[in-house]
């Protein structure tokens, strides 16, 4: 059966968009990301428009943060203090992300934006991932030295001003370093619907947030910046397709505990491994179709109703 997108403008097969939600949120819960770096190109390909599938694809990412919050919290590993210096940055870099979007929507350019942001982020992030997991598993095996495996370290961090302890992180991170990280996270998730794969690393690797805190402060923040992302694109762009949204949510509300559930039969380096050659694969078809001769030389595409 199949059901029209009003946003989008098109007719697709309801099981198809179930299942799409259904293999996104088993990925998500399989592998403890959101999912929203795999649903817009996924999206793409089935051919949804970018700027639709950027916006629509949020919602999935607020029920999920939603009940993540819910179940870290009670762990006791969400620290609200830097998730509130997070959602700071983040709620102006949203506002700026929508409004570059807009801009870009306005000339016609918005389209080849997202599929080139795409090409470098899933190209970047998967040869890192793919080179990370393949050192990890050699050092398992025990055929790689410890020393290739340490981590460089950000003193640059300890020198920004307005330094401020975190008792539940028990450290001090500069505010400064807050609000930039929430921005440029945000900035993201507005134009292209990356958040927490960028998120993630920035905790670890950057801020040096422990690793217990970064799911769970992760998610908090990412609560409130979809929100604000998904409502912004209604509003300025008309980008937000309700119908999408929601079969998309159905069915991720049925992968999501599969993949959780199965999650711990896994050794991790090998699920990064599998991830990485998935970034890789979505990457090389962007590039494809971006290079590849388009069946007509003139499009007309609108989305939703401009004023």
């Amino acid at each position: 059966m199949e059901v029209y997108l009003p946003i989008a403008e098109m007719s697709v097969d309801v099981s198809v968009l179930f299942g799409l939600g259904a293999i996104v949120g088993f990925l998500s819960g399989l592998l403890g990301i959101t999912g929203g770096f795999l649903m817009t190109p996924i999206l793409i390909f089935i051919g949804i428009p970018a700027p639709v599938a950027v916006a629509s694809q949020s919602n999935q990412l607020i029920a999920s943060s939603i009940s993540g919050v819910i179940a870290y919290g009670r762990l006791g590993r969400v620290d609200y203090r830097i998730g509130v210096g997070l959602l700071a940055g983040g709620l102006l870099g949203s506002l700026f992300g929508v409004w570059i979007f807009s801009v870009l929507k306005r000339i016609g350019q918005i389209d080849i934006f997202i599929s080139f942001s795409y090409v470098i982020l899933l190209g970047i992030i998967g040869a890192s991932m793919l080179f990370e997991s393949i050192k990890t598993v050699l050092k398992v095996n025990n055929l790689l030295p410890e020393a290739i495996l340490q981590k460089e370290q950000h003193p640059w961090i300890k020198n920004l001003p307005y330094q401020k302890y975190f008792p539940r992180a028990r450290m001090e991170i500069s505010l400064i370093a807050l609000l930039v990280t929430g921005f440029v996270v945000s900035f993201f998730l507005a134009m292209i619907g990356v958040g927490s794969i960028i998120m993630v690393p920035a905790l670890i690797y950057i801020l040096r947030i422990p690793i217990l805190l970064v799911p769970g402060t992760s998610l908090f923040q990412a609560v409130f910046i979809a929100s604000s992302v998904t409502l912004l694109h209604a509003i300025t762009n008309q980008t937000v397709d309700v119908v999408l949204a929601l079969f998309l949510l159905l069915g991720g509300i049925i992968g999501t505990p599969l993949g959780s559930q199965m999650s711990h039969r896994f050794r991790s380096e090998y699920l990064r491994l599998f991830l990485a050659l998935i970034l890789l694969g979505f990457c090389s078809k962007l590039v494809y179709d971006l290079v590849a001769q388009p069946k007509s030389l003139y499009t007309v595409v609108t989305y939703g109703v401009d004023d």
